[in-house]
């Protein structure tokens, strides 16, 4: 792992919108929005040393920033609240964090090591608040390597939108900075802010949802509570033929799971699905992920992977709107974690992580986390760099972490060192 003494020589810098704004500009936050407002999204994109890269300046970095934030300008904004309390955003343009800083690896050291998980020292490890007006929701952090190469780290608050929002973001960033546009350029169309005008005056108390897991008030330090397990993150390709979709993968780190809890085994999982990046090109911000739930009443031992993986292909019931009933309309209360209430898997195949394109480069590597995660954990299904397979990282408590390697090592022949 990369400790902190590796990565250091910090500097810290902010972008705004090229266009002002306007401090009236309000983007509203769904329900759905604020269901996510404890977890964060962090990515980095690692890109290999040539002449191109190297040419990058900071300042070529950051000038074609100032055009992306003219289009998705509520991430330049800052929370606030109305009289009842209800979180919104203000898009005045106070813009998001820059951060450069220096490894003292060098990215083929870094990526030939167990990079089990995405390391906070490439991407900005960010929570909203305590300060909540002033905190950034973004943050892009740029970290030279030893010998050449970068890497590109976004850290995004949720509440914005959810993995496809994040990406559609940075790699339009690239493909400004690839197309060498001004940041006064005016003929580039922006995201309508968003409102919502179909909330009732006030929900009344909703039946508990074992979807997501109700935690103590946050007030303002938007933070996850501390869990009862230390939680960690690995991560590991897959390239095996019988396990080249979301469902059999899912169903096997399922059945490995309750191989392991034992006595407590996971007879409920949630899953999400992205919207498929087509249903969601341009100027969107939203958390419209696809989420369901899959319940199997028989002993896990005893059922295969394969009914398992088909359990999970049935279950198309979008559970959305049972969360959405959960927030009230006025206050935006209570808080919630969603990752990890249950054990969860997340289809992540529809998102275009390798899709951020710098002068012609393409990243060699992409980690992806989410953070606030729950004990029960987390399970992420990403599409490989290489088009090979699949990249999966799971966030578990610590001490699962070694046995689920063992379980899918010495029963199911999957290499995960």
């Amino acid at each position: 792992m990369v400790s902190t003494l590796e990565v250091h020589s910090h500097k810290l810098s902010s972008v705004v919108p090229g266009a002002v704004t306007g401090d009236e500009v309000i983007h509203e936050l769904t329900n759905m929005d604020l269901a996510m407002k404890l977890h964060y999204l962090r990515t980095v994109y690692f890109f290999k040393a040539n002449e191109v890269i190297e040419g990058l300046s900071i300042f070529n970095l950051k000038e074609p920033m100032f055009l992306m934030l003219n289009v998705f300008y509520p991430v330049a904004g800052r929370i606030r609240r109305t009289d009842s309390g209800r979180p919104f955003i203000r898009c005045n343009d106070s813009g998001v964090r820059i951060i450069e800083a220096q490894c003292d690896k060098t990215i083929d050291e870094w990526l030939q090591s167990e990079h089990s998980s995405l390391d906070d020292q490439f991407a900005a490890d960010k929570v909203l608040g305590p300060d909540l007006a002033f905190s950034p929701l973004a943050y892009i952090q740029i970290t030279r390597f030893k010998c050449g190469g970068m890497s590109v780290g976004l850290s995004w608050a949720h509440i914005l939108g959810d993995a496809i929002s994040a990406t559609n973001s940075i790699n339009m960033w690239g493909q400004f900075l690839t197309k060498n546009k001004s940041p006064t350029d005016q003929n580039i169309p922006k995201i309508q802010p968003k409102s919502i005008n179909n909330l009732s005056a006030k929900l009344t108390p909703a039946t508990p949802n074992r979807l997501i897991k109700q935690v103590p008030p946050v007030e303002d330090h938007w933070i996850c509570p501390t869990n009862h397990h230390q939680m960690a993150t690995f991560s590991f390709q897959i390239s095996s033929p019988s396990l080249s979709s979301f469902e059999s993968l899912s169903a096997l780190i399922w059945k490995c799971l309750a191989k392991i809890r034992q006595g407590r085994e996971p007879h409920l999982v949630t899953v999400c699905r992205s919207t498929s990046a087509e249903k969601k090109t341009g100027f969107v911000l939203s958390n419209d992920q696809f989420i369901t739930s899959v319940h199997c009443e028989s002993s896990l031992s005893k059922i295969d992977v394969s009914e398992l993986a088909q359990l999970i292909a049935e279950a198309r019931v979008d559970k959305k709107k049972e969360i959405e009933e959960l927030i009230d309309s006025e206050s935006g209360e209570p808080s919630f974690i969603f990752y990890g209430a249950n054990l969860t898997f997340v289809d992540l195949e529809n998102v275009e992580f390798y899709g951020l394109e710098i002068k012609g480069q393409k990243p060699v590597h992409v980690s992806f986390k989410i953070d606030g995660v729950g004990d029960e954990g987390l399970v992420l299904v990403l599409p490989a760099g290489d088009g090979e397979g699949k990249n999966v990282t799971v966030i578990l408590p610590e001490d699962e972490i070694l046995k689920l390697r063992e379980v899918l090592e010495i029963e199911w022949n999957v290499v995960v060192w």
